[in-house]
């Protein structure tokens, strides 16, 4: 048994959807997660700039004392998930690769759409890892920077909302695939409208949430669940942000259905800092 918590990262509120996976697969697990909101999006940075904010994110949460560290964000992945796993002591679950293995699982006809920032279609991380494991695929991938601003800021119930969503995958409609690959955990929170687009003939993979059966088998392989007793409010869970903690909490506990408690965070040069309030 191993009673630390497990760690999260994203460049905003994205990787809640991963985390909300977790509380229902994982019930037991206490959670740390980091929202960088102050410099999202991550689709447009460099090579070098999300290694480096990767490499904070995951340095503040080890000093947390974590067990393992999901990197819950696919353009991170694309970019830093090798280093992390080089420097850092404890395994690091990236969700780019759970992502691929669901899509070639789901799909019939081998005609994979993706949907991710500019930053991960521009890595290939996608194309080449399913092309690597199944030479015989389509691939057709779709750079949709917009969808994230759309998951940040905009209300996702409304109708014009999804005219805003439809518009800019419209791309991809109609387009032969038979499985779409959400390639940005901002995207799951638009599940319901990206279904109603695409139609029920194609099946929709969430790599966020396929990220957590990894973890679960890390921790089973290790030994390392927490001790089985109720955690019924996850009242001990602890979530940071760069940005404001206002509206991170609001829209963290809508997405989660259960109330967080939200720590501000300072981007320094030694990297990221927790701000105490009764200074």
């Amino acid at each position: 048994m191993d009673n630390r918590a497990i760690g999260y990262f994203d460049s905003g509120v994205g990787g809640l959807t991963v985390v909300k996976q977790a509380l229902h697969q994982l019930p037991n697990e206490q959670i740390k997660y980091v929202g960088d909101t102050a410099r999202m999006p991550y689709g447009p940075r460099t090579s070098e700039e999300l290694k480096q904010f990767a490499m904070e994110s995951a340095d503040f949460l080890v000093g947390e004392d974590i067990k393992l560290l999901v990197i819950a964000c696919n353009t991170a992945t694309a970019q830093a998930l090798p280093m992390l796993q080089e420097k850092l002591d404890i395994p690091v679950v990236g969700v780019i690769h759970p992502g691929i293995q669901a899509a070639l699982e789901a799909t019939a006809d081998n005609k994979i759409g993706v949907i991710a920032t500019e930053g991960t279609v521009n890595s290939n991380a996608y194309y080449n890892g399913l092309l690597a494991i199944q030479p015989h695929v389509t691939v057709a991938q779709l750079a949709t920077p917009e969808l994230v601003q759309i998951a940040e800021h905009k209300d996702l119930n409304a109708v014009e909302t999804h005219n805003q969503i439809k518009e800019v995958v419209a791309p991809l409609v109609n387009s032969g695939i038979d499985t779409l690959v959400m390639g940005c955990t901002h995207f799951p929170l638009m599940a319901d409208s990206l279904q109603r687009i695409f139609g029920d003939d194609v099946t929709l993979v969430d790599a966020g949430a396929e990220a957590v059966n990894t973890v679960e088998k890390i921790l089973d392989a290790k030994s390392a669940r927490h001790e089985i007793i109720p955690m019924v409010d996850h009242t001990e869970d602890e979530y940071f942000t760069t940005g404001d903690v206002t509206s991170f909490a609001e829209m963290g506990t809508k997405w989660l259905g259960l109330p967080i408690n939200v720590s501000q965070l300072m981007i320094n040069a030694d990297g990221l800092e927790k701000v105490n309030i009764h200074e």
